[in-house]
């Protein structure tokens, strides 16, 4: 069977992390801070709802505590209450009236002996009687084995016995085996009253130590659940600071990251460390903020024409195609003879050429192209497209096919129907200018690696001029290759 060590940190070991600490010697304060510092780390793991629930629980806990505490030293009180009440007092009240009834009975005893009275002898063993009825009173106290009950009993049954002894005995009390019974009655109802009084006295002390003891116990019990109901506050006031800042505070940056974002200062966002719900809002917030910079530098480079991204965001898509190594198809498009339109019918109606032509690409590109595809507005006449090399075939001439056919709607009747327009050089000199058509040049990277944007831009503008030498809408490809390195 063999040994595995466990490592410090492994999951099912909590003492792993801190043994290396007391073996060199670390002093139990800093181990006390490491493992607050610990449990602070755990709490700050949990959700919202888990921590708010921990307050309760804790709080719960703490009056709970309190509550047990205070129920057990009512309970205590109650138990000493009661044994004064059900026995203490009872048991000094039972004594005292034994000891007259005693007393009652030498009376009716002694005044038998003298009158000879059968009636005084009946009243005599009538507060017998009484005296037994005590006696099973008495017995039937709690902590019966703290009273000297059998030395009662039997006393009583020996000064009984005297007294009926003496009624057979003596006629004459004055007698000296009058004044000997005599005597001895006297001394065995000394004994019985001295030791009926013990316990007469023995119970009021009782009773006197439990009322100290009542006092003692409700003083210490007022004083502790003043401790715990103090201590209970500052937890729980501790506690809901803990948590609560832990909430407030990432809120309120929460609320300076819209501020900022708002401002449009994408880059300096506070930092959330919350592990809730709090530090995913934040980890949103984050990438919110990182998409609305991308937004606002598109909209900011922007064609107000248009709307579609310019220059700036030309050249990021392109850099970032570049350097992901991912299949490449950058589209140069131009209007050909766009300026002698405009120059013919105005800025307004060549908005409206520009606006139509932008609609035609994005719903071609939107048909036929991918997700990642991108679509810029240069300015004036001049769109880009990025897609990939395997579907700028079908996307150029979905373009061409669908500007060929709206274009000729914007010309006048007579323009069309000769199939040109009439301008003038600088010179004044007459010259024909043919309907618009439509360029693309395209540069992919499947024969030849492309260096850069530059690179791709001059390689594009270099086939639009080739491509605006046809009479017609065009797209122009770049097949040349790399040469071979020599080797």
């Amino acid at each position: 069977m063999t040994h595995e060590s466990v490592k410090p940190g492994k999951k099912g070991n909590r003492q792993a992390d801190f043994w290396p600490m007391i073996k060199n010697g670390v002093w139990p304060g800093e181990i006390s801070k490491f493992f607050v510092k610990r449990a602070t780390a755990r709490l700050f793991r949990l959700n919202i709802a888990k921590k708010m629930l921990l307050g309760y629980l804790l709080y719960a806990a703490s009056t709970i505590l309190i509550a047990l505490f205070t129920l057990s030293r009512l309970e205590q009180l109650n138990m000493i209450n009661n044994s004064i009440i059900k026995r203490d007092i009872p048991l000094v009240e039972i004594t005292d009236k034994m000891i007259d009834t005693l007393l009652a009975q030498e009376l009716y005893g002694r005044r038998s002996m003298i009158l000879d009275s059968p009636d005084m002898s009946a009243l005599f063993w009538a507060r017998s009687k009484e005296f037994e009825n005590l006696i099973r009173q008495m017995d039937a106290l709690p902590q019966r084995r703290d009273i000297p009950l059998d030395r009662v009993i039997a006393l009583h049954k020996e000064y009984n016995h005297l007294f009926q002894r003496s009624f057979k005995l003596l006629k004459n009390p004055s007698s000296p085996s009058g004044k000997k019974y005599d005597q001895e009655i006297k001394a065995k109802q000394e004994q019985l009253v001295q030791l009926l009084k013990r316990v007469s006295r023995e119970a009021r002390q009782a009773q006197n130590e439990k009322s100290l003891m009542t006092y003692s116990v409700g003083k210490t019990a007022f004083q502790i659940t003043a401790i715990l109901c103090t201590v209970g506050l500052l937890l729980g006031i501790v506690v809901a600071l803990i948590i609560t800042r832990n909430i407030a505070r990432p809120i309120n940056q929460l609320r300076i990251s819209t501020q900022e974002i708002s401002e449009g200062k994408f880059d300096r966002l506070p930092i959330i460390r919350n592990r809730d719900e709090l530090g995913d809002l934040s980890q949103a917030f984050e990438e919110m903020a990182k998409r609305l910079k991308r937004l606002e530098e598109m909209y900011l480079d922007a064609s107000p024409l248009t709307r579609l991204p310019g220059g700036v965001a030309i050249e990021n898509i392109i850099k970032k195609r570049l350097l992901d190594g991912s299949s490449l198809a950058f589209c140069l498009l131009d209007l050909a003879n766009f300026k002698s339109f405009n120059d013919r019918y105005g800025y307004a109606r060549g908005n409206e050429v520009i606006q139509e032509t932008a609609r035609i690409i994005t719903h071609a590109v939107g048909e036929l192209g991918g997700e990642e595809d991108f679509i810029g507005h240069i300015g004036g006449d001049d769109f880009v497209i990025t897609t990939a090399a395997d579907r700028y075939e079908k996307i150029c001439r979905a373009i061409i096919e669908a500007f060929d056919k709206e274009i000729i709607n914007f010309y006048d009747p007579e323009d069309k129907q000769r199939g040109y327009i009439l301008g003038k050089t600088r010179q004044g000199k007459k010259i024909s200018f043919p309907i618009m058509t439509l360029s693309i040049a395209v540069v992919t990277n499947q024969m030849r690696r492309l260096q850069n944007y530059i690179h791709v831009g001059e390689i594009a503008a270099e086939l639009k001029n080739y491509a605006k030498s046809f009479s017609r809408s065009i797209y122009v490809v770049d097949r040349r290759k790399d040469k071979p390195v020599d080797s």
